[in-house]
């Protein structure tokens, strides 16, 4: 079944519900439509997926995963092939933790050095953040996990 026939069975309770939640990080499941559950965790550094205890700035405990740099510092490379691989090993990593979705990578444009969130952005130029960030996408989808854009609008000092 296509994404459209199913959109066409779903009353708007159940269209509303996907965007709701079934708990912090998971979606809700919708066995008559054959929609499964997804865990989604931050991920644009390394996922930090809480299993116990959650909570929204990361204070709890979390699995263990590989730390990469921030955007801020990958996107001083210039190197669109190391944000792929960087991508491909979250990715992977997803995908070792059951996890079906990685939130993010941040793309909004640096528009303040004053912006408490720079570090999670790749760059005051939209060419270059569009770039890294398509190849961050590219590598995470590319183990069979999804990817959310995060903070591309409104989300500035």
């Amino acid at each position: 079944m296509n994404i459209q026939d199913i959109l066409s069975k779903m009353t708007l309770e159940q269209k509303i519900a996907l965007c709701s939640g079934a708990d912090f990080w998971t979606t809700k499941e919708m066995p008559s439509l054959g929609i499964p559950a997804l865990f989604m965790c931050d991920g644009p550094h390394g996922l930090r997926k809480q299993e116990e205890v959650t909570d929204i700035l990361g204070i709890n405990k979390s699995r263990p995963s590989t730390c990469f740099p921030p955007a801020v510092t990958t996107a001083s490379s210039w190197d669109v092939s190391l944000l792929e691989r960087i991508g491909a090993a979250i990715g992977e990593e997803a995908r070792n933790q059951k996890v079906g979705m990685v939130l993010g990578p941040g793309v909004n444009i640096k528009r303040n050095p004053l912006c408490g969130r720079n570090f999670e952005y790749f760059s005051e130029d939209p060419y270059l953040a569009g770039k890294l960030a398509a190849a961050f996408v590219r590598g995470v989808e590319s183990k069979g996990v999804g990817t959310s854009l995060k903070h591309f609008a409104c989300n500035s000092q």
